[in-house]
Formats: C-alpha cells, structure tokens, sequence
C-alpha cells in the first residue's frame, strides 16, 4: 500500500503548473446528481441514492450478490502517452477504484473497511497509441452495499473536436400500424445518430436512416434525430410527425372498449370464500378460473380440478358450473382458464412436454367451452439460459417450447380465442435494467424472462395485465425507482408497457411498446389479497394520468392512450370480500 501511495504521489507532483492549467475531469457524471448516466453497472441493485453523500445530493449505491461484486464502469476517451489521476469518495467494506485498457499497466486501488467516506487515489500513463480507458468501481463478493461519489479522472483532454451539427432533411417514409421510418441527410463527422420519439431517446443508428417500431395504431407520433461522436451529441433537429395506421390487432374477441378483469378461486378455497360463477355480478368482463396446475413441473400435463365440496361447502356441480359459464358468454363476457399460480410451477423443458401442455389445454377448453387461455406462470416457471441474450430470437427450451404451444392454441381456435398473460414486474419491466443472467453473469436467470414470450406473441395477445402488486422497487424510464403502494407505481409501470423500453439498456434492442387495447393495470382487490394494495382515489388517478394525462403528480408519461383497456385484479372473491370495492371504482370510472 506504501508503494502504491508513494506513485501516487510522485505522479501528481511530477505534473508541472503549466500541465495542470490544461489538465480536466474527463468523468461523466462523476458525482451521480445524473442518476446512472455515462455508467454501466452489473450488479441488479446498482443505483443512486441521496443518503450517505460526500457532495451534491446524490452518491452511488451497488450491493454484490452472488458471483456479482457489483462493478459499476465507464469508457473515457483519452490522450496517448499522458499521465491522469483517478480519484473518488467510497464507503463500505472492499471497495475499489481502477483502470484498465491504459495501454501500460492498468491500476486499481481499494480500502478494505471505510466506515465514513475515504478518498481512493490511484494514477497512471496511457500507452502511445491509447485513445480509451475505462475506469470502474467494484465491491467483493459476500460484502454489503458500498457507496461512491464525486469520482474524477483528471488530465489533458483528448483532442476530440467539436460534436457534429444538427442532422437536417428529416423525413418520414413508410408507416404502418405499428412502425414509422425515418431518414435524414448525412452529418460530416458524425459517428452514430440517436432518435427520439416524442422527446425520448428510444434507438441509435449507424447510418442515415431507421425504424421506429412497436408503435400503437392510429396514434400521432413526434421524432426527433441527433449526430454523436466523441465530443458529444448535437442538438434535436427540427420534428417530424407521423400518424400510424388502424391496424387489425386482436379486436376480434369482442372484448368491451374498457373491460374489468378478475380471478375466480375455482379450484381452492381461502380466507375470501367461495363465490359460485353464476354469482359473479355483470361489471367483470373477463373472468378468470384459477388454476389449471400440472401434475410435475416438467410434464406439460395440465389439470382443472374443481374445488371439492370437502373444501369449499358452497361449490356448484359440474352441470351447473358449465351452465354458469354459457350464461356468462350469452351475456357478453369471455371465460379462460388460468394456468399456473403461485403453487403450479410449469417448465416446457421439452418438445414432448409441449405437445401434451396443447392437448391438456385443449381438454380442459372443450370440456368447459372455455374463450381462452391466461398464461400465469410464476415462480421458476421461466428463466433464461445463460447464452440467450437476445429477446427477440429466444433460444431456451421453456421459452421457446411455451412460444411454440400458444401459438398453436391461437392457430387452432381462431381469431376470437382470448389470450392473456399476468406476468409479475420482476419477468416484465425489470427487463428495462437486466436480462437473464447479464453479460457479465450473476443476475437472476428469471430477470425479464417473459419479454419473449410477449414479443413473439404480441400480434396474438388480447391482454397482458402485469401483476403491479408482491413486487420489489423496478426502475422506470425516469431513471427513479418507483416502489408499490399508490398511484406513481402503476403509472410508471404501465407507461413502460405503452411506450416500450430498451432491455438491459441496450437501446439497439428496444422492447416495443404494446397497443393500449392489449393493457389491463394488475392490482390487488383489498389488502388481504396481497401487497400493494391502493386505495380508490390512487386507482383513478391511475387512469386520470393515463388515459387522460391529469393528476400524474412527478411522474411525466410518455403518451396519452384513453383506449387504455382496464383493470384486473386478483381477485374477484377479495373483492367480495370486500363488499365489491374494486369493482365500484372501476364502474364509476367507466360507466
């Protein structure tokens, strides 16, 4: 530790007055009041936090987990054959400060206990032909949280020029229902081009031209494109709108323009009671039958036992059951099973298992004449493998497999067979900051894990209601951890579905967003039906917000969609346990 003091210190004093003069910090958002922006972090609790800070109001925050020490890093551009000096401010237990890539000997150096906050210093030279470096901060393995703030790198800046002028000629080619694209004239200088749709960066482009896809149809869109290179992004050029097409979509399932969707504990009894379907009052749309279970995880052997009299005193028989369900079809209303739950772990780990979840499924719809399929896969059901990076070309066996069998399901029933998923945020919009088990591994497999399944399925889904409840804090597209329990969670969590998110940051590889017909906002009944639990007046600022972009207190959204399609909730027997209030809110909402 002497030695590398001792470099330190002859580094720094071995810069003359004249070299300091033109000496700079070449950190980005050195002192985190950015959020995470210029840094790239591994670890999933990698964020920023305004308590400990050294200076400003914000510090960063990164908890190891696993084979994950939590490195937070970025690229700096450099000059060849100059000396630097890396410096910052950390807490915590084994917390280091480096850089690699300096074209000489990289360099690190770290504290083994800072109970307040230590200055790390470390410097190097860069190699004579050096354009690059990247500095990091890391904890260790089985260690807690650690904090930095107010890193600098300081030393002669690169000769990187200006950034390039604003890109001009920007127009609009072919539209479709779901995809705008865009062109614009070439910028000297420029190395990569960013677009921005109503005022939010969404992909980046080598070239001269891009798609913008994952739109909702017949909606107005505002885009924007700007010129990067390594001095930095230029402004906004002048906007273009475009209108999207009416597309087909999935409105062949005769759903109500805004529809209420709720469970209905069919083969078990709980705390809520037993309510018969014939019972279930007019307001609830979509009714879903919880839950067709497997007989092993693995099997694809999917199962509706119907809650014996044992257990639920009130139960109807079976004739009266498919009586209930063919009243509530002449009325209008659509009736699914649900597979899966908290307890029915389902693993397509094979094509054999796939082809018998199709005929198993199938049974259960014919048996009852069911309207479709909820897909409520929790648990370990889906996770990725650790070589499947990419959402769009997914190559695990259950994902693939699940893919595969829906889609034959959809082929084989029709245009008016219903099909919902209730994904937990945690497979959803955690997606936004980690996928799978990361680049560098050690983040949970199940990270995003069903972005996949809805990508493939998009064109055939009816509905997708996330679970907005038993969840832990999620990112939003403001950088800002939103955490359950009123209105700004399920904005901010529904705002991703409808605008559509790059997936672990990579905003070459953009989640599109889903039609605001396909969305329903997940929340629990009452408070005995699970955490997160809001009360009537954060519901209708919810749907003021969102349909109507009123009453979203400091979050801003990303659209306007009043053909948002509802609400679901879990579940219809909480709620009449709870003289029916979610149902009330919902009807005054809409009608």
């Amino acid at each position: 530790m002497l030695t590398v003091a001792a470099l330190a210190v002859s580094g720094v004093t071995a810069l003359s007055s004249a070299a300091r003069a033109a000496d700079a910090d070449l950190a980005k958002n050195g002192g985190f009041e950015s959020g995470l922006d210029g840094w790239s972090c591994t670890a999933s609790s990698g964020t920023t936090v305004k308590s400990p800070v050294h200076g400003g109001s914000s510090a960063l925050q990164a908890t190891p987990a696993g084979n994950d020490y939590a490195q937070c890093a970025q690229t700096v551009t450099v000059k060849p054959d100059s000396a630097y000096t890396l410096a910052g401010y950390v807490r915590g237990s084994y917390v280091y400060l480096g850089a690699s890539g300096t074209g000489t000997t990289d360099v690190s150096t770290w504290t083994q206990a800072a109970p307040d906050w230590q200055q790390l210093t470390t410097s190097f030279r860069t190699g004579p032909s050096t354009t690059k470096i990247t500095i990091y901060t890391h904890g260790w393995y089985g260690t807690g949280a650690y904090y930095v703030d107010d890193l600098s790198l300081t030393g002669p800046a690169a000769d990187v020029g200006q950034p390039p002028a604003t890109p001009t000629g920007l127009a609009v080619g072919t539209v479709t229902s779901s995809s705008v694209a865009l062109s614009w004239s070439a910028v000297t200088g420029a190395t990569s081009y960013a677009v921005y749709r109503d005022g939010v960066k969404v992909q980046t482009a080598s070239g001269t031209s891009a798609t913008v896809s994952g739109l909702s149809a017949a909606t107005a869109y505002s885009f924007q494109v700007t010129a990067a290179n390594d001095a930095g992004e230029s402004a906004k050029s002048t906007a273009v709108t475009a209108t999207t097409s009416t597309g087909s979509g999935s409105g062949n399932t005769d759903l109500p323009t805004h529809a209420l969707v709720g469970y209905l504990h069919a083969s078990f009894a709980n705390g809520s009671g037993y309510t018969r379907l014939a019972d279930v009052p007019d307001s609830w749309d979509v009714i879903d039958l919880a839950f067709g279970e497997p007989t092993s995880a693995t099997s694809g052997d999917i199962r509706f036992n119907r809650c014996p009299v044992s257990e639920c005193a009130n139960v109807e028989s079976d004739a009266d059951f498919k009586a209930a369900i063919k009243a509530k079809q002449a009325a209008g209303k659509k009736v699914l099973i649900s597979i899966g739950g908290a307890n029915g772990q389902v693993q397509l780990t094979t094509t054999t298992a796939r082809d018998t979840f199709v005929s198993s499924v199938s049974n259960i719809i014919d048996t009852y004449g069911l309207d479709g399929l909820d897909i409520d896969f929790e648990g370990h059901s889906l996770s990725l493998d650790a070589s499947d990076t990419n959402f769009k070309s997914p190559t695990t066996p259950v994902v693939v497999n699940l893919i595969s069998a829906l889609k034959t399901l959809k082929a084989k029933y029709g245009a008016k067979f219903v099909l919902s998923m209730a994904p937990e945020t945690f497979f959803v919009q955690m997606g936004y900051q980690f996928y799978g088990t990361g680049k560098f591994g050690g983040q949970d497999p199940r990270c995003g894990a069903y972005l996949p399944v809805i990508y493939a399925l998009r064109d055939d889904l009816t509905l997708l209601h996330v679970q907005d409840y038993n969840s832990g804090p999620i990112m939003g597209l403001d950088g800002q951890y939103h955490t359950m329990g009123g209105a700004d969670f399920h904005i901010a969590m529904t705002d991703m579905l409808l605008t559509g998110f790059p997936v672990a940051g990579d905003t070459n590889n953009v989640f599109p967003a889903l039609r605001p017909d396909q969305i329903a906002i997940g929340m629990p009944a009452s408070v005995n039906a699970g955490n997160g639990y809001v009360a009537p007046a954060e519901v209708t600022k919810t749907l003021d917000c969102l349909t109507k972009k009123a009453s979203c207190g400091s979050y801003t959204t990303h659209g306007t969609w009043p053909a948002l399609r509802g609400l679901m909730t879990w579940s219809i027997n909480w709620d009449r346990y709870s003289n029916w209030e979610f149902q009330k809110t919902f009807d005054g909402y809409f009608g």
